[in-house]
């Protein structure tokens, strides 16, 4: 893509569940590597942690660039199952779980649905606290939409 007249652009790092919903967004300079980006974007929650529910998943996909030992170490202390593939320097993980991994399709097809509202796919906003309010603002509507499905 290269540069633009306002910079290197932003990347937006979402979380979310198997069945499609955000729970966690974190933006970041376009220019950031992704792995960099992982904690903070796991500690931005956008729902607080019911009583008796798990804090972190059982099983977390992501590619190939979150195959860094310090990702995988936060994931082992969390007691996280890490269904990251090795990047090719690296010696390959025999316990590597593909169906899983193939799963991970999810947050592609989620960061699709969101490019439809136009404001999100170009980002008009100047400051990242507006761009990060829009997304939330899409967020809530997608799940309203979700709750009350015959209301369109």
């Amino acid at each position: 893509m290269g540069r633009s007249r306002g910079g290197f652009g932003t990347k937006i790092h979402l979380v979310c569940d198997s069945h499609g919903s955000v729970v966690g967004i974190h933006v970041t300079a376009g220019q950031r590597h992704d792995s960099v980006a992982f904690e903070p974007t796991m500690a931005r929650r956008l729902f607080r942690r019911r009583r008796g529910q798990r804090r972190w998943p059982r099983r977390l996909a992501g590619d190939k660039g979150y195959s860094y030992r310090r990702i995988r170490r936060w994931c082992r202390r969390r007691r996280v199952e890490a269904v990251i593939p090795t990047r090719k320097d690296q010696p390959r993980d025999e316990k590597f779980d593909k169906a899983t991994y193939k799963r991970r399709n999810i947050i592609e097809r989620v960061v699709g649905w969101f490019k439809e509202y136009r404001r999100l796919g170009t980002r008009y906003e100047k400051l990242a606290v507006n761009y990060v309010a829009m997304w939330l603002v899409a967020i809530m509507e997608k799940a309203l939409f979700r709750l009350l499905p015959n209301t369109a």
